[in-house]
């Protein structure tokens, strides 16, 4: 299979990782990178929290739960060789009310089907001494969780691909797809590149990519901005480490919590609330074209139907700094309005189904010539380096491993 040329589309970091394990699992294979954007890691990998998750929360057996673990030790790995940031700093999910207690240690033997390394429960007291400002009457603690820097991450995956003899082509939104005689033309506008296989990675473009590769209309992507808030300066050695609630299983995101980053910042959230545009970072980001779309798939509606207090409660937190640290305080009393400014915010490409069900678990499959990616939510980041081996095995079955 040497001297093929295989494309990716998408340079986030699963597209950048899948394109790098393939350039070194197939020495002289050629491997061209397709973006958009004017740089690598500019929609979700950019706006990431940088946590690199120990696997607590995905259910047994799951794509999520199996490529997490392995990808957390690749990654680790992979940052300490390149002397890129990686800070165990550790993680707790906290109970705050009795009615908790019982999902908490659901979770508790989930982690520990998916062997997360040394989580173990902790009393009220324990918490306070890993978190003195801590609230919450028990919690898992998991001290193997970490943080990373995903865009400086991605960046180093693109270099690695470029030292191998392949090219990130930058500035090149795909407009078609087009089947030839032995592989794929792929072009934007009247440039035009033929490769062997393809790979689609396009994040909160990927239902509309795949699209252009006559693939399933379903899964639909439905787009989430995560809005955050962040602890001023003077308040950021409120949190030692990673503080997040006890996940509601009913609602696959994780609810407002503490994330400090590698810069010494430390974010308070997110919320989720339904964007107006497929990268609309901002409350006033607004697509015609986008919504249209939203509104003519009924999955939409049926989700609507199912969640809708839900959104309008995170409603509720976007339009409001107090409301927003209400949830907040729960967890770290006392924490309020003066003690945060307004943050960044990320827009998360959460895959719909048709009956309204929100897609849980990755989910990638082939067609023809092309590997379509067509969910890879949290904790894809962490597990980009385990899904690119994923991916190149179905796309070289039998080729071994990366060296």
């Amino acid at each position: 299979m040497a001297d093929d040329t295989i494309g990716i589309v998408g340079a986030g970091i699963v597209g950048l990782a899948t394109g790098r394990e393939i350039a070194l699992r197939r020495p002289g294979t050629r491997v061209v990178v397709f973006e958009k954007e004017q740089q690598v890691a500019a929609h979700q990998t950019g706006h990431n929290s940088g946590v690199v998750h120990a696997g607590i929360y995905y259910a047994p057996g799951s794509l999520k739960a199996d490529l997490c673990v392995r990808g957390v030790s690749l990654l680790r790995a992979y940052c300490r060789d390149r002397q890129l940031p990686y800070q165990e700093i550790g993680k707790l999910v906290v109970a705050v009310r009795e009615d908790e207690l019982g999902r908490m240690e659901n979770l508790y033997e989930r982690a520990r089907n998916n062997h997360v390394p040394d989580l173990r429960r902790i009393s009220r007291d324990e918490i306070r001494e890993i978190e003195p400002n801590a609230g919450g009457i028990a919690a898992l603690h998991s001290p193997r969780t970490a943080i990373t820097d995903y865009r400086a991450v991605a960046r180093r995956f693109a270099e690695d691909i470029a030292a191998q003899g392949g090219e990130v082509e930058l500035g090149f939104p795909v407009s078609s797809l087009t089947d030839v005689p032995g592989g794929i033309e792929v072009a934007s506008g009247e440039r035009r590149v033929r490769v062997d296989r393809l790979v689609l990675c396009a994040g909160l473009q990927s239902d509309t990519v795949a699209g252009l590769a006559r693939d399933r209309k379903d899964p639909r992507i439905v787009p989430f901005r995560g809005e955050y808030m962040l602890l001023k300066p003077d308040r950021t050695d409120l949190v030692r480490g990673l503080v997040y609630p006890v996940p509601d299983p009913r609602y696959p995101f994780l609810g407002v919590h503490f994330t400090p980053r590698v810069d010494g910042s430390v974010e308070v959230g997110p919320n989720a609330v339904l964007a107006l545009a497929r990268e609309g970072y901002k409350l006033s980001d607004v697509s015609v074209r986008d919504l249209a779309r939203l509104a003519a798939y009924p999955g939409v509606w049926k989700m609507a139907a199912q969640h809708w207090r839900t959104g309008v409660r995170e409603y509720r937190g976007s339009l409001s700094a107090a409301a927003f640290m209400r949830a907040a305080g729960d967890y770290v009393p006392g924490v309020g309005t003066d003690d945060v400014v307004r943050g960044g915010a990320g827009v998360r490409a959460q895959a719909l189904d048709r009956d309204g069900s929100l897609v849980d678990d990755f989910r990638i499959h082939r067609v023809g010539r092309v590997t379509a990616v067509r969910n890879a939510p949290s904790p894809a980041a962490t597990a980009s380096m385990a899904i690119a081996e994923h991916i190149c095995d179905a796309v070289f079955p039998g080729a071994g491993d990366a060296p």
